[in-house]
């Protein structure tokens, strides 16, 4: 299903309320960026969008369905100056921060005996250091107000061995871990921290990797369920993990993959 054909009609449900809450997406203009907005926003969120590309967010927020208030800015999350100014400028702007989901990463793939260093440095930046800067952010102000909810997008490589994704399973492997670590010392002040680790996914991120037809099979064969991830398969775990039905769920990573991790 894909989601262009999705017309999302939202009936209120007091375990999977999103309404009124302040959430800021990073890596918005994304595929599973602007799935995850447009899934938020149906549901009353007010929504603070970033990204590298102030056009993009923009032409995102002008097409947002719900009656969410949206906000756009840019941010590199690699930057630790820029996501401190962000999460304080969203606070003072709205009040309070309620949820962070980061959506934002690269995907930089080679054999290891063929990676620039780098590729995997960058891989690292983004995918780690940068999720570190948003999570310390983020628990710093919901620690002091009502508690809140921090969601990243992770990946099946965090516990499974693709070849040619060192740089890329071990920058995920870093933040599944990670995330751990920060529920545990988050919890007693009301934040959760998970994430969720989907399996391949067909976005513009990966469209390089997938037009090669001898890997995209390759791939598929590891995919129990026989097909790639969608932007619309990770939306009911993003809205169960940021909504009170899922208050008592944190320090996981939930895999949303077709059973690629069985295999």
């Amino acid at each position: 299903m894909h989601q262009q054909g999705l017309r999302v009609i939202v009936q209120r449900d007091p375990l999977f309320d999103l309404d009124g809450k302040v959430v800021l997406v990073t890596g918005a203009a994304g595929g599973l960026g602007s799935a995850i907005s447009r899934a938020f926003a149906a549901r009353g969120a007010k929504l603070v969008l970033t990204d590298l590309d102030q056009e993009q967010i923009d032409h995102l927020a002008a097409h947002l369905g719900g009656s969410s208030i949206v906000d756009t800015a840019v941010l590199d999350i690699r930057d630790e100056a820029a996501v401190e100014k962000t999460i304080q400028d969203v606070v003072a702007r709205h009040g309070r921060l309620d949820g962070l989901i980061n959506a934002a990463g690269i995907f930089r793939i080679a054999p290891i005996t063929e990676m620039k260093s780098d590729d995997f440095t960058a891989s690292i930046a983004s995918n780690l250091t940068g999720p570190f800067f948003l999570t310390r952010a983020a628990a710093r102000v919901m620690g002091q107000a009502d508690g809140g909810r921090i969601l990243h997008l992770a990946s099946v490589s965090s516990v499974v061995a693709n070849k040619d994704y060192a740089a890329y399973a071990a920058s995920k492997a870093g933040l599944s871990q990670m995330i751990r670590v920060a529920a545990r010392e988050l919890a007693p002040k009301g934040v959760t921290v998970n994430a969720i680790g989907q399996a391949l996914t067909e976005t513009p991120l990966t469209e390089e990797v997938l037009s090669e037809q001898s890997r995209r099979a390759d791939i598929l064969s590891q995919i129990p369920m026989g097909r790639l991830c969608e932007p619309m398969d990770i939306l009911a775990a993003a809205i169960l993990l940021m909504a009170p039905g899922g208050s008592f769920i944190t320090g996981q990573t939930l895999y949303v993959d077709g059973g690629r991790t069985l295999v």
